[in-house]
């Protein structure tokens, strides 16, 4: 179990999805993907082992949730900078997504 003040250290926060290309260097099959956070945050690059259920094609609008205080983690001389979150499915990541759209920014309670 953990206390409440440890989820409060996790920023989680919503961003739109500007940019997607292939990540050929990674080990698994990945997208790079460019996430607007925001005035606070601004874009942030990472990547994405989303293959299997998206088409970097309709991953650019789409609005997902991901940790932005993590620290920058090297892919394949790639710098991930945030974590996008997702669910694993039958055949790989499903992103998660706000129900609504919301302000890029938003950080979940």
């Amino acid at each position: 179990m953990i206390e409440y003040c440890d989820f409060e250290k996790v920023d989680i926060r919503t961003g739109t999805i500007v940019k997607a290309e292939d990540f050929p260097d990674a080990r698994n099959p990945s997208y790079k993907l460019e996430i607007d956070f925001g005035k606070e945050i601004g874009v942030k690059k990472t990547s994405a082992q989303i293959t299997n259920y998206y088409k970097k094609e309709e991953l650019v609008g789409k609005q997902v949730l991901a940790v932005v205080n993590f620290p920058v983690k090297k892919i394949a001389g790639f710098s991930s900078e945030v974590l996008t979150l997702g669910i694993d499915g039958e055949k790989g990541v499903v992103l998660i997504q706000p129900e609504r759209k919301v302000e890029n920014g938003r950080k979940l309670y």
